[in-house]
């Protein structure tokens, strides 16, 4: 099971769009190295953000 994959693959994996993956990676500050991404990194960082957005959002 290959760690380290190329956009376009971590983008099958995980049901986004290739563009989308690339975005993320630049908002979120994962490093795109000689291509490839760390799907672990990319992953849990993708996470994060999304349970913050979630408390930043939810009533009080």
């Amino acid at each position: 099971m290959a760690i380290h994959l190329t956009p376009t693959e971590l983008a099958r994996e995980t049901g986004m769009e290739r563009r989308d993956v690339i975005e993320k990676c630049m908002e979120l500050g994962v490093p795109i190295f000689q291509g490839r991404i760390d799907k672990t990194l990319f992953q849990a960082t993708l996470g994060q953000a999304v349970t913050e957005e979630r408390a930043a959002t939810a009533p009080a």
